[in-house]
């Protein structure tokens, strides 16, 4: 196909405003991965938009293995609450992570989608 362009597993953006730290979690607009290094902002930065991932994530949350999970912008981290605007679908828990857990495993999947209000 002469109209291929790469696989999408991992796509160079400019690094959001306050840059990035290697691992975190990059949210442009619809499209979401984790920062391979860390750059300052505005500097290209790889991000990888597919894999399993132990991000952070709202602490009262007691995560299940297969409950989708969501950007709350306001507190930088992960929820299964889903929500509208600025919670977009970021992907899928893979373990259980209890109330008072700092992180869970995320499966990054459908990018950009927002849950109901």
């Amino acid at each position: 196909m002469k109209n291929y362009i790469q696989p999408g597993n991992n796509i160079t953006v400019a690094a959001p405003a306050g840059g990035v730290t290697s691992g975190q979690l990059v949210v442009i607009g619809s499209l979401i991965g984790v920062a391979s290094t860390t750059q300052a902002a505005g500097a290209n930065v790889e991000i990888a938009t597919s894999g399993v991932y132990e991000l952070p994530k709202v602490a009262a949350d007691a995560i299940v293995a297969g409950d989708k999970l969501y950007w709350d912008a306001g507190q930088a981290k992960l929820t299964k609450t889903a929500g509208t605007g600025s919670k977009p679908l970021v992907g899928v828990a893979v373990k259980a992570a209890g109330a008072g857990a700092a992180t869970v495993y995320c499966k990054l999947g459908v990018h950009g989608l927002t849950g109901p209000a």
